[in-house]
Parts: C-alpha cells; sequence; structure tokens
C-alpha cells in the first residue's frame, strides 16, 4: 500500500515569513516564561502571594503563560492565513496576466 500526501507539496511562499515570525513570537513568549523561572529561582516565596482573587501569584502567573501560549497561537495562524493568502491573490493576477 502507497503511502503518498494527500495534497501535492510544493515550496511555500510564505514560508520564510512564518519562520521569521514563529521566532519572533516564540522569543517574546520565552522572555514572558524566563520572569516566571526567575521569580521562582530568586524569590520563590514570592509566589505564595496573592495577588488576585486569593490565587497566589504562581497560579496566576501559569494560567497567564497558558493563556498567552493560546493568543500567541491564534495569532500566529491569523497572520500566517492572512500572508498566504496575500501570496495566492498575487500568484492568481500573475497568472490572469499571462
Amino acid at each position: 500500500m502507497l503511502h503518498e500526501p494527500a495534497t501535492p507539496a510544493g515550496k511555500d511562499p510564505a514560508g520564510p515569513y512564518k519562520m521569521r515570525l514563529g521566532l519572533k513570537m516564540f522569543a517574546a513568549y520565552a522572555i514572558f516564561y524566563a520572569g516566571f523561572v526567575a521569580i521562582n529561582l530568586l524569590s520563590p516565596l514570592t509566589m505564595a502571594t496573592i495577588v488576585f482573587a486569593g490565587l497566589n501569584l504562581a497560579t496566576v502567573y501559569g494560567l497567564a503563560l497558558i493563556i498567552a501560549a493560546l493568543v500567541q497561537a491564534l495569532i500566529y495562524n491569523i497572520l500566517c492565513n492572512r500572508k498566504e493568502a496575500e501570496f495566492a491573490r498575487a500568484e492568481q493576477q500573475s497568472e490572469e496576466m499571462e
């Protein structure tokens, strides 16, 4: 039985954009996460401080990390879809001119 891709794969013209965007978003998240690690390393008792609705800093920061990752994923998807649509329109226009 042959196992081939379901769709033809070719060069992704938006690939370099996606890579740069992904690296920038990863760097931003890494800095945010490094703050969490730094607080735990340098002042672990700070994480026990109640900051919101009876929740301590560790819980709030942890939830913020999860939410930030989800928001970044949505933003990445939206921006990449827009860039792919832009390239598709440009390709369609160039085909119409031929």
